[in-house]
């Protein structure tokens, strides 16, 4: 009878929690094509279809739902195996700042695996805006912090690049408001401060009807069709469209940022895991 191999269930698991064979790929580090691979040996070892495409992504298939639980014990049990006999040692306690937005899931589940591998690590997770994380940083409140910035500072590791760029629903006519109904973030931040210019120096009238603390908020505004706002590019792409007569687009860097002051091998070990997490091109 054949056997699961469990580097097989990590990338079903990878596919899976993901929705996308492309995410899946860059969350394990490999290639599309290896990953495709992978999942197909998978299925050939079950005989059944594990997934079915959806959309523009993939979900998984009555055999595959009947997987999910199985491989996620395995690898638990793996990694918890691997953990006892290994004793890395590691303690100490780590304070984290993650962003408030589509990046939030992908760094929950970094923290949340790193937490597993080490669990004689105590963290104290905060999930914020991040417009407050760069002081924090400063003062000490934080050892570590992911966020979003206009230019990168000398020490930030950069895991991704963006492009902020005006947006609203596809299902509202932009051109029929004499006064455009935007949506902001409500604290002082700088990418509310490029918005804030962008309508100035286009002669835009505008009045603000949504304001959020959040990025989830200000994007769940926007695809609703209730305002226009300044967003970053991994916006759904099929429910919004451009805003006439705002056209500029500004960079945005997903950093990752250290305490000046911060140091420990606990603190290595989860920039590296976030780093690897977003390191392209991934490699077969």
């Amino acid at each position: 009878m054949p056997h699961l191999d469990s580097d097989l269930l990590r990338t079903f698991l990878a596919v899976a929690e993901t929705g996308s064979v492309t995410a899946g790929a860059n969350r394990i580090g490999r290639s599309q094509s290896a990953t495709s691979l992978r999942i197909r040996q998978l299925e050939t070892t079950v005989g059944r279809a594990l997934f079915a495409r959806h959309g523009r992504g993939v979900r998984t298939t009555a055999a595959g739902e009947r997987l999910l639980p199985v491989a996620r014990r395995v690898t638990r049990a793996l990694d918890a195996a691997m953990v006892e006999l290994r004793g890395d040692g590691l303690r100490g306690e780590l304070r984290i700042g993650l962003p408030d937005d589509q990046d939030r899931t992908v760094l929950t589940r970094i923290v949340a695996a790193f937490a597993t591998r080490h669990p004689d690590v105590q963290l104290e997770v905060h999930c914020a805006l991040g417009a407050g994380y760069e002081a924090a940083l400063r003062s000490g409140a934080l050892d570590l912090a992911v966020f979003a910035v206009p230019e990168p500072a000398p020490r930030d590791v950069v895991l991704r690049r963006d492009a902020l760029m005006w947006m609203a629903s596809t299902d509202r006519d932009n051109a029929a408001d004499a006064i455009l109904p935007v949506a902001l973030f409500d604290r002082d931040c700088w990418w509310r401060q490029v918005a804030l210019a962008d309508l100035e120096a286009a002669g835009c009238p505008y009045r603000v009807v949504f304001t959020s603390e959040s990025a989830v908020g200000v994007r769940a505004a926007v695809e609703a069709g209730i305002a226009a706002s300044l967003l970053d590019r991994n916006a759904d792409a099929d429910a919004l469209a451009p805003v006439p007569g705002l056209d500029r687009r500004h960079p945005s860097f997903l950093v990752m940022r250290r305490a000046t002051a911060a140091s420990g091998e606990a603190l290595d070990a989860m920039s590296m895991a976030i780093e690897r997490a977003f390191r392209t091109p991934p490699h077969s």
